[in-house]
């Protein structure tokens, strides 16, 4: 059942924000709200050592801060900074998380480029209409970087030690 729950938890919720961000270009709290809370009850019933949890806690915080400045800088969305923090709290505090960060980092510049290459293209007038891509057509509009953050996210997941936990359970 745990295995399970980690299994659907996380993923849901990393294409939840991706797709969430690319239709409305926010993030819900719920969604890292759900994350963080879903780690927290889950990882002690695993079997993790308290050190390690309280890494992976420290981890979440130390990321809380960092782009919480950023986000008050004016440089990172708000919906993005939580989902960075609930995202580092179940990668944990070892090189799985710089793994994350430069993942998240190369999808998001090639996100950008597409995005900006898209907009100025003439396939924009004809297809910015289309719900999925009226953000993405926007100019007035951000990038929604919760697509690139959650597809870094998915590709270092497997490493993660809840993941890892999870697949020696079937």
């Amino acid at each position: 059942m745990l295995a399970a729950i980690i299994f659907v938890v996380f993923p849901f919720c990393m294409v939840f924000a991706a797709i969430s961000d690319m239709m409305s270009m926010t993030i819900a709290n719920r969604v890292s709200i759900i994350l963080v809370a879903t780690f927290v009850a889950v990882a002690p019933l695993t079997g993790m050592d308290w050190s390690l949890y309280f890494w992976h806690l420290l981890a979440g915080l130390l990321v809380l801060v960092v782009t919480f400045g950023l986000f008050a800088a004016g440089g990172m969305g708000g919906g993005d900074a939580k989902l960075i923090t609930a995202t580092a709290v179940w990668v944990g505090f070892n090189i799985n998380l710089l793994q994350y960060f430069v993942y998240a980092t190369l999808f998001g510049g090639a996100l950008a480029v597409a995005i900006l290459l898209y907009r100025k293209s003439p396939l924009s007038v004809y297809t910015g209409h289309l719900l999925p891509l009226r953000n993405l057509a926007d100019a007035d509009t951000g990038i929604p970087y919760g697509m690139a953050l959650a597809a870094g996210a998915m590709i270092v997941f497997p490493s993660t030690p809840l993941a890892q936990w999870a697949m020696t359970q079937f």
